[in-house]
């Protein structure tokens, strides 16, 4: 049986703002069908998402990526503790969303959608949720992906691994709301390792090393894991209510082809696609972490206009959000979807939501 699609809440800001001023937000659907929408599963606590149906948006005036403090590690591995072996997670009750991020590397809107290169990911594009105006916040890499966990670049310009922040981000949310959570990075040696790079791993791509609120916890920082661990949770059924993927340097196309890129999605997805896991609730955001240009929108994010697709089993399919957005509004939504406040520039406003696709 279908679970009811959970509709959004209703808002309390606008917060979808165009790269030169305010523009109407729109969502459109390819299939004929209009689905009405199912009462909320949502704890009432939650910060109200905004809708992709609001008619006007104010100019937010918080600045995107407000600095913490940050301090350089000298060495970032002398600053983890031992990674605790966390029990196995069980299976979230039904009401609990599950959502996975997947972040793919450096590709324009235009160089993956419609390109012959990557059949698979336009596959699902035309099947699932489309973020057609969706933009990175920033170059190079690593402000990205602070950004898509503690809602700030905090001030990062670059790629540096020695960084330490003091959170808070998504994962100590989820921990404090008792909403189970998993990083898994492919070619990372051992859970919650420290080190800049192994293999295929880069740290720059695991935001989740750089907040000490986690890596300063066994527990938390036992909860980055290896890739190898993401397929015998998911056959075990101990996959978490989040979990974040981030591929390796090859696979994430940073370091490779359309081809390769797509072929590793084709191979990992189809088992989430077909699962339990995904038939309660369940939410894949397959998305860039930047694109190539200084194309931006939403109150000075400037990464580039990236490729955003939303597979979620309780939305109609073949659905385009055509308002403008970036990480913050990836946040915002995840964070609405699990009941907790939104951090730094997701509660801003101004950096769209792709609520409307769950």
């Amino acid at each position: 049986m279908r679970l009811p699609r959970f509709a959004p809440l209703l808002p309390v800001i606008t917060v979808v703002v165009a790269a030169c001023g305010g523009s109407a937000a729109a969502i459109s659907s390819t299939s004929s069908t209009t689905s009405s929408a199912a009462p909320t599963e949502v704890p009432t606590t939650a910060t109200a998402a905004p809708t992709a149906t609001a008619t006007a948006h104010p100019t937010a005036t918080a600045a995107a990526g407000a600095p913490h403090t940050a301090t350089q590690a000298p060495t970032a591995a002398s600053r983890t503790p031992p990674p605790a072996t966390p029990a196995p997670t069980a299976p979230p009750a039904s009401g609990v969303p599950h959502v996975l991020v997947i972040v793919e590397e450096n590709r324009e809107y235009g160089d993956v959608i419609g390109s012959s290169s990557a059949p698979y990911v336009n596959s699902l594009a035309q099947k699932y949720g489309l973020a057609t105006s969706w933009y990175g916040v920033s170059h190079p890499s690593l402000p990205n992906y602070l950004a898509m966990i503690s809602g700030s670049t905090q001030g990062v310009t670059d790629d540096g691994t020695g960084y330490v922040f003091p959170g808070p981000t998504l994962a100590d949310q989820l921990a404090a709301k008792g909403v189970s959570w998993k990083a898994y990075m492919e070619d990372m040696p051992t859970p919650c390792f420290g080190g800049a790079t192994s293999s295929g791993y880069a740290k720059k791509h695991d935001p989740f090393m750089y907040f000490s609120s986690i890596t300063g916890s066994p527990a938390q920082c036992g909860r980055v894991v290896p890739f190898t661990q993401f397929g015998t949770d998911l056959s075990g059924g101990s996959l978490p209510s989040f979990a974040f993927v981030s591929p390796n340097l090859c696979n994430d196309g940073h370091d490779c082809d359309n081809a390769t890129m797509d072929g590793w999605l084709q191979s990992h997805l189809p088992p989430v696609l077909s699962s339990t896991w995904f038939a309660q609730r369940g939410v894949v955001v397959l998305t860039w972490d930047e694109g190539s240009s200084s194309a931006g929108c939403c109150s000075g994010s400037a990464g580039g206009h990236i490729p955003t697709i939303v597979i979620a089993h309780d939305s109609p399919s073949a659905q385009q959000l055509s308002s403008n957005g970036d990480h913050y509004g990836m946040l915002r939504a995840i964070e609405d979807a699990y009941g907790v406040s939104a951090l730094g520039s997701a509660a801003a406003g101004g950096h769209g939501t792709l609520r409307t696709l769950f």
